[in-house]
């Protein structure tokens, strides 16, 4: 199958293509190179990639629309997976005109050229970040997302209500899905997991918002993957929704689906399993909680499970491990 994925150079995108070159696929993959974090970790990632002859890579900003359009002239795909945004809850803090570039304008994008070359499913990527100032837990998908507590997450809400109304509108079949606190091998350096390993590593404080009262449900990147392949597949159909619990819009072929571990972790506990794989205690600081953070998140993986049968099963023992031997194989060390 032609597949385009869209950030094949970061972190999931780049864990998604290789799967998808695994098992056969045709993928071409959409990147900026974005300098938000060191380039030459993207680059890696897509040096990987080149490797397979059914990768190609086109270095484009897709909010650069006619540099777009030719990608989606000269592919032609059959399924479009857009995990593409500028990332990163803080960072928007300082630089909100970069989410409202990439996350609002490239998914517009996006989202105009598949009403152009219509798409057997489009997919894409939003996040738990969506439920805002909700305390309801766990979190499910017909909850309302009305309270925003970051620019990230209101463009990331934006995105997804512009596809709604695309789907209506273009009888597009559209599934988006929420990703909760994603970690793993080839991670970015910007997030929890490879900043505390990192300064563990070599000794350095670590700062802990909130003084550390703060859960997450922590979501490996092969579970994420899989949930993803999976729901390639399970393309949402007006009026047959799989129960009571489905987000399935009532006016258009679109559903939100969340991808989590469904076990939400303390953070402390989070930690303690990363002092005890790099083999070295934590310099913690205690810092008060940051403007834009919420105290826990927690994933209702029901609808997951009834579309696809699967059900995220990684644990943070497995997975911390896992990371901390990639971050140590990859800085040699």
């Amino acid at each position: 199958m032609k597949i385009l994925v869209t950030g094949t150079a970061g972190f999931i995108g780049f864990h998604l293509a290789r799967r998808l070159l695994a098992e056969g696929h045709d993928v071409a993959g959409i990147d900026s190179m974005v300098p938000y974090y060191d380039v030459t970790l993207k680059q890696r990632r897509h040096a990987i990639l080149a490797e397979r002859p059914n990768f190609r890579a086109h270095l484009v900003n897709l909010a650069d629309m006619p540099a777009t359009s030719a990608v989606f002239e000269s592919e032609r795909p059959e399924v479009v997976i857009h995990l593409a945004a500028q990332a990163g809850v803080r960072y928007a803090l300082e630089h909100p005109e970069s989410y409202v570039e990439s996350n609002v304008v490239g998914s517009f994008n996006l989202l105009e050229l598949v009403r152009r070359h219509p798409v057997r499913h489009l997919m894409l990527a939003s996040t738990s970040s969506a439920y805002g100032a909700n305390t309801r837990m766990p979190f499910e998908e017909q909850d309302p997302a009305v309270t925003p507590l970051t620019i990230y997450a209101a463009t990331k809400t934006a995105s997804e209500l512009m596809a709604h109304a695309y789907s209506h509108l273009w009888r597009q079949p559209i599934t988006a899905f929420r990703f909760f606190t994603v970690y793993g091998p080839w991670g970015r350096p910007d997030m929890a997991p490879y900043k505390f390993t990192d300064a563990i590593a070599r000794g350095l404080p670590i700062d802990i918002h909130n003084n550390g009262d703060m859960q997450r449900d922590f979501t490996y990147i092969d579970d994420l993957v899989e949930g993803i392949v999976r729901l390639a597949d399970a393309i949402p159909v007006q009026g047959q929704p799989v129960g009571a619990f489905d987000s399935l819009s009532p006016v258009a072929p679109f559903r939100l689906v969340n991808i989590g571990l469904g076990e939400p972790v303390q953070l402390l506990d989070f930690i303690t399993e990363i002092e005890r794989c790099v083999g070295k205690a934590a310099i913690r600081t205690y810092l008060p909680m940051q403007p834009g953070e919420v105290t826990a998140t927690f994933a209702n993986t029901r609808l997951l499970q009834a579309l696809t049968g699967f059900q995220p099963r990684v644990r943070v023992a497995e997975g911390v491990a896992n990371f901390v031997a990639w971050y140590r194989d990859y800085h040699g060390g």
